[in-house]
Parts: structure tokens; sequence; C-alpha cells
């Protein structure tokens, strides 16, 4: 049986107690580490978990994953994996490998930031398509989910902007080699995903929106130290949101009566 577990977005204990069941009596349990990030660490989870996790990168679940699913034929194999296991399309394609392989495979579900982005107070059914902002290069400066934006602020719903996270990413000059090298974990935060949404708005002026349109940042949704912050564009140019993983949120044109009171405490 092949099985992809939710850790949510917090701490060890997040799991739930169907889920820790099942990591208990798996023959292998593997830990995805790269489409996400818990805020706490790999030790932390095998402290409470009380065995052995095998860290799977990228690699691994998107190049070498059939060996692990031909494995779980015959084996309990467990995949867990950051908020729900199947807010990332990497999972969904997983599923679909091991039903061609012959192999059963079980779902455990757990909150992600798809839902959890509720507790700055905009409402969930009010949020329109999610979209995703890569890193900028020197000479890649994609902006085609800008146009996303617009889509759901023309129709006055709030757009999710999920931000890239950069972990064992090889670097250019290895790619050609033999020997993989690879860069440092790169994070973006609520400050650098601004920054490229104001660039675009300078160079596509009267889209509706402006550097001083309103702007959720939000960091470490569902840990202690969760923050929230409500401000333009603009001024989150200059915003320092802690540590990752952050999330960014462009509300709507026009807010709910209710949206409005509870946004304005985290102004």
């Amino acid at each position: 049986m092949f099985y992809l577990i939710g850790l949510g977005l917090g701490d060890a204990k997040d799991i739930t107690v169907r889920g820790l069941e099942i990591i208990k009596k798996c023959d292998k349990v593997l830990l995805e580490g790269y489409t996400s990030i818990l805020t706490v660490g790999k030790e932390a989870l095998e402290e409470y978990y009380g065995r052995p996790l095998i860290l799977a990168d990228r690699e691994l679940c998107e190049s070498n994953i059939d060996d692990t699913l031909k494995e779980a034929k015959y084996k309990d194999i467990a995949l867990l994996v950051v908020g729900d296991p199947l807010g990332a399309t990497t999972h969904t394609d997983m599923l679909l490998r091991a039903k061609q392989f012959g192999v059963e495979s079980q779902i455990v579900h757990n909150a992600s930031i798809m839902n959890a982005v509720s507790c700055c107070g905009l409402q969930l059914y009010s949020f329109g398509e999610t979209i995703s902002i890569p890193f900028w290069t020197d000479s890649w400066k994609p902006d085609s989910f800008f146009e996303k934006i617009l889509e759901n602020y023309s129709r006055n719903l709030h757009t999710l902007c999920l931000l890239d996270i950069k972990v064992k990413e090889p670097t250019e000059e290895s790619l050609t080699k033999k020997i993989r090298q690879y860069m440092d974990p790169k994070f973006m935060t609520v400050r650098d995903a601004a920054k490229q949404l104001v660039q675009i708005i300078d160079n596509k002026p009267d889209t509706g929106l402006t550097r001083e349109s309103l702007a959720v940042g939000l960091s470490r949704v569902g840990a202690p130290d969760q923050r929230i912050a409500v401000m333009s564009l603009e001024k989150m140019l200059e915003l320092d949101l802690g540590p990752p993983l952050h999330s960014l949120v462009i509300p709507a044109s026009k807010l709910h009566p209710l949206e409005i009171d509870y946004l304005e405490q985290f102004r």
C-alpha cells in the first residue's frame, strides 16, 4: 500500500491520529522536502513519530519515484507531505503512476495554506484562482501570473499567491556536469513578491491595481509565531515578516464589512 499523508502546517503534533497510526505501522516512511517545509525540522518529526524518516528530494519525487511505488506493491510505504498531500500536482502524478503499477493507495488529508489562509479574515468562498509567483532572474522575468490576479480582481475575488521556494536546486553550471552542485535553499518573502508585483504594475498602468493597492502578507501560518500584516504593496516593499514560509494575498476590490473589520487588527 502507498500512503500519501498530510502533515498540516505547524509542528509535529499537527499530524492526524489516523496519519500517525499509519506512520507507525509502515515499512518505510519518506518525508517530501521540496514543495514546502514545516516550521520544525525532520529530527522533531522523527522524535515524535518514534521512527526514522527518509528525506525525499525533488529528484526522487519527480524522476525516481517509480521504484518506491513498485516496492509499495508488497510493502506499506508512506510519503509525508507538508500541508495537504494533494496541494501539489507532483503528488497527483504519483497516484496515477501507482495505479498504473497496480499499487493500492490511500490519502490522509490535513490542513494547508489553501484553507488556513482564512486566518487573515478574508472569506474562503471569495477566493479565486490560486497563483504561484516564481523567483525572477536577470534574464527570466515571467509575469503571466499577474493576468490571473487581474482576472480575480475584476470578478471581485481574492487571490492567494504561493511564493517560490528553492530547495536542492541544481546550479546552472552543474547541469552539464556529471556531478551535480546545488544552490543554497532560498525562500521568497512577501517583500520579494511585492517588489516583483510593483515592477509589473509600473510597466502595465491602468490595470486596476496600483502601488497603493491593498495586500496581506502572512508568515509561518499555523505556527506559534505566525504573523499577518495588512498594508499597501508600496509599504510591503519595506516589510520584514520574519522566517519562512511566506504567502501573499491580493484582496478583492470590494470587501465584506466583516472582512474589513477583521483585517483592521493587522494594519
